[in-house]
């Protein structure tokens, strides 16, 4: 009787439990589009490469099919502001974006920092030149992560906090751009691995200085597993020299299903 009892408590307990995250969570969600809802960025978030742009956006090529525009659809956030833009950087995040954010704000997204630190550059020296020249490249690079990119994190992120005090914010990562171990016509397994240590490297930063402000970070590492340039199911484009802007950057489908699950979790 009493072995009874003590199951039937410790079900109830376990139940309490469950219940209330879950409610956190729906209440989380629902605060979020009770309130106003922000995204800020680079090409990442304004979704390059996924088409369907929206005219007014210009140069920005904010896409009907980003991460943003599909969560504000299907939430419905009291109001929505999409000002991420191609290009951008942290300096242009902090001076160009802002101004939407207020004490009414419940969410923020974000992501920013892969053009601080030279990705378009990045890219252009790997598959044009020598492993040699591309690796060294990477690793000036990666020498920006370590020494430059925190200070200009902390300063976007402090800028956003300062502006929308409730807000829950969530910063985005970058994907992994290529498989390895297969064979794959264009850059080597040297270059292709150096590129996927250097995002990888990219995304620690973005984390460590994310989670020191208090911020959700959004890794969409796993989401694109399976899903890489050179995998037969990519949601990147590779070198597009019809379109050259839209190379290296998500898919619609990479969109949708790559940053938008893993953003809709974080939110």
């Amino acid at each position: 009787m009493r072995r009874s009892r003590l199951v039937a408590y410790l079900s109830s307990v376990l139940l309490g439990v469950a219940a209330t995250l879950t409610g956190a969570t729906a209440a989380h969600a629902t605060d979020a589009a009770a309130t106003g809802y922000v995204a800020l960025g680079d090409s990442y978030s304004s979704g390059l490469g996924a088409g369907s742009y929206i005219s007014s956006s210009g140069d920005c090529k904010r896409s009907t099919k980003a991460y943003p525009q599909l969560w504000a659809a299907a939430n419905a956030p009291s109001s929505f502001h999409f000002t991420a833009c191609a290009g951008a950087r942290t300096d242009d995040v902090r001076n160009g974006q802002l101004a939407p954010l207020g004490a009414g704000t419940g969410l923020v997204s974000i992501s920013v920092g892969g053009n601080d630190a030279g990705f378009g550059d990045v890219m252009t020296t790997c598959v044009t030149q020598s492993d040699s020249t591309c690796i060294s490249r990477i690793n000036t690079a990666r020498a920006y992560v370590d020494s430059t990119l925190p200070g200009k994190l902390d300063a976007v992120y402090s800028a956003i906090r300062a502006k929308a005090p409730s807000a829950h914010v969530v910063v985005l990562g970058y994907p992994r751009f290529y498989k390895l171990g297969t064979t794959c016509l264009g850059l080597s397994e040297a270059k292709r691995s150096a590129i996927n240590q250097a995002s990888d490297h990219l995304n620690a930063a973005i984390e460590k200085r994310a989670m020191d402000h208090g911020f959700t970070f959004g890794d969409v590492r796993s989401t694109f597993t399976g899903h890489e340039i050179c995998s037969g199911s990519s949601w990147l484009h590779s070198v597009n020299w019809l379109n050259i802007s839209e190379s290296y950057h998500p898919t619609a489908n990479g969109q949708s299903g790559g940053y938008l699950p893993v953003f809709r979790s974080a939110a």
